[in-house]
């Protein structure tokens, strides 16, 4: 905080129930002579709306959570030769209150992904509200996704200190959570789960437990808490999580971390270092990429054919090489415009 922040006093605070993370407006006075910072002296609208009426609203952590079982499409109809959103779309779809990772070699274009993933859920799902939040990230990717996305772009880049990377990424979970529990769809991007438990691994205090790779015990429950934030709630709202985890960086910390987090998502994507150094992009591994209960975000008759495409897929990835797989999904993905046209295409014959 600064010293232009205006504080906000526990009468106001306990009169409209305010939490963090909420968007407050009003009238400040300045600062007295014996005051750091300018006082808040009247509310005019919390997150949008009137003061009095988020008074009542229920607790995040009280909201019912569901599977996912509305699904965000990332394809757009007017660009076919969007590959990266088709496959996604196939292979790991995308729900509302998804908890996803992104499982990521350096140098495998996440970025690039992160970026397609965004700009289609903002072309696709307008009621949408979208934070891409980038931790321990380069400058120049800070400046380059802000004018990539028109959502909000919060960041922390890596020459600021660790406990900035924390709380930047706390008070932006603690927004969206408010407006999930006024019934709102929220998506975050998070870039990158990895960087953001290693800041927590260097920020938190020594528990004096070490596991391998020289991360603290009790530095992993943080980020864990904040993932595990994402749910689609049954009285109305959602909030999707998709962070990104690096792997093979030769780096025990990272391979622990990845650890951890491999079992607590709902929907993996996976990149192939592989497919990246022989120029095939999207650098998607469509075998070892999935979303837990699809059934739920595709109707039966699709289902099928994406389960029948899944075993032809399966069966070309059986000697390791995720290349063939990718190779045959994009060549006809390129026949058709839509994937419902491909997907009613397998219907109609008995093979690829």
């Amino acid at each position: 905080p600064s010293r232009d922040d205006a504080y906000i006093s526990v009468k106001q605070t306990r009169q409209y129930g305010l939490r963090k993370g909420d968007h407050v407006t009003g009238t400040a006075r300045s600062a007295g002579r014996n005051e750091k910072n300018p006082a808040l002296l009247e509310i005019h609208t919390v997150n949008g709306g009137e003061p009095d009426k988020v008074k009542n609203r229920p607790r995040f952590e009280d909201l019912t959570a569901l599977f996912p079982d509305q699904k965000l499409r990332l394809e757009n109809p007017l660009d076919p030769t969007d590959m990266t959103a088709r496959i996604i779309d196939l292979i790991s779809p995308i729900g509302k209150g998804q908890r996803g990772i992104i499982v990521s070699p350096p140098k495998a274009g996440k970025t690039t992904i992160m970026k397609t993933i965004a700009t289609a859920i903002e072309r696709n799902s307008p009621e949408v509200e979208l934070i891409v939040l980038l931790i321990d990230e380069r400058p120049e990717e800070v400046t380059d996704m802000k004018r990539t996305v028109r959502g909000e772009v919060i960041s922390s880049t890596f020459d600021r200190p660790s406990d900035e990377h924390t709380a930047v990424a706390e008070l932006a979970l603690e927004k969206a959570k408010r407006r999930v529990e006024v019934g709102k769809d929220v998506v975050i991007i998070l870039d990158g789960i990895t960087r953001l438990s290693r800041a927590y691994n260097l920020a938190a205090p020594a528990s004096g437990r070490i596991l391998s790779g020289g991360i603290d015990a009790g530095a992993l429950y943080p980020p864990k808490k904040f993932f595990g934030a994402a749910r689609n709630i049954e009285e109305g709202g959602s909030l999707t999580i998709l962070a990104t985890a690096l792997v093979e960086t030769n780096s025990r910390m990272d391979e622990a971390i990845f650890e951890e987090f491999k079992g607590t998502g709902n929907m993996e994507l996976r990149l192939d270092r592989r497919l990246a150094e022989k120029r095939i992009y999207p650098a998607i591994d469509v075998d070892a990429s999935s979303t837990r209960h699809e059934e739920l975000l595709f109707d039966r008759k699709q289902l099928q054919m994406v389960w029948r495409l899944r075993r032809v897929l399966s069966g070309l990835a059986a000697e390791g090489n995720p290349a063939p797989g990718l190779e045959l999904l994009m060549d006809r993905l390129k026949q058709f415009k839509t994937n419902d046209e491909f997907l009613a295409e397998i219907g109609k014959t008995p093979t690829m």
